[in-house]
């Protein structure tokens, strides 16, 4: 079974590595943090880039090869101005402040989503960040940016209908395979794990066609106190588990 089916990579001697080749995490609770300590939001979504930074770097340790960050969700436009304003300059720091350090630890740099929306300024520094890291072969870090499941497959067959109907492509030769190909995340593994803090039980609309066989992992604890200890809990249930596929 190839990586993109989400198996785990062989050790020396032959046994699955118990590891997820691909871990998906949906960062929630970081306005509920600021709340709790009397904070504004803004304070928490900064304790969030903390743990961020502390969550890559015990991925990259554990030897995770990918990691997927679901950082703002296409709803998250929704929410006040002033707090869209505080994420998206977070979210401009980080990439000017925080890429060399990845770039040192051989971390490449992925974002997925709808990035335009995000204003020129953004776009750019997310394009140099890219290119900086684009052959970098240590953790893969991908970031989801005003991102959400349902318009990207329906993009996808936006883009497999106007083949169909331009002569292109035979509408009987659509297969899942080739929906998969059109998707943000081509070239990339399905994911084998997703863990959600704060308690929620829910996928809000992150990776939905990837995640069809992903192990789910959820936590109490809050985004910005998640770190080294609680990757290791949820990498350690995913590996007490049997993954069937289906088949049984």
């Amino acid at each position: 079974m190839s990586a993109a089916s989400g198996a785990a990579p062989a050790l020396k001697d032959g046994t699955p590595s118990c590891v997820p080749v691909h871990v998906g995490i949906i960062m929630d609770g970081n306005r509920r943090w600021a709340r709790a300590r009397g904070l504004p939001s803004a304070l928490g979504h900064k304790a969030g880039a903390d743990a961020v930074r502390r969550t890559v770097e015990a991925a990259a340790k554990s030897g995770i090869g990918w990691l997927t960050l679901f950082a703002f969700s296409s709803e998250n436009w929704r929410r006040s101005e002033d707090e869209v304003r505080d994420l998206t300059g977070l979210l401009r720091f980080y990439l000017r402040h925080e890429i060399a350090a990845l770039h040192r630890n051989k971390v490449r740099l992925r974002v997925i989503g709808e990035r335009e929306r995000f204003g020129p300024e953004t776009v750019a520094a997310i394009r140099e960040a890219e290119a900086l890291t684009a052959n970098n072969t240590g953790l893969n870090l991908t970031v989801a940016l005003s991102y959400g499941s349902r318009a990207e497959i329906a993009a996808a067959a936006r883009s497999l209908a106007q083949d169909v109907a331009a002569g292109r492509l035979d509408a009987a030769a659509v297969d899942e395979a080739m929906l998969t190909r059109r998707l943000f995340t081509l070239g990339m593994p399905d994911p084998d794990l997703i863990i959600r803090t704060s308690g929620e039980k829910r996928l809000s609309n992150f990776l939905l066609w990837q995640a069809a066989y992903a192990e789910l992992w959820f936590t109490e604890t809050l985004w910005p106190d998640f770190g080294a200890t609680q990757l290791a809990e949820a990498v350690g249930s995913y590996a007490r588990r049997e993954r069937r596929y289906g088949a049984g």
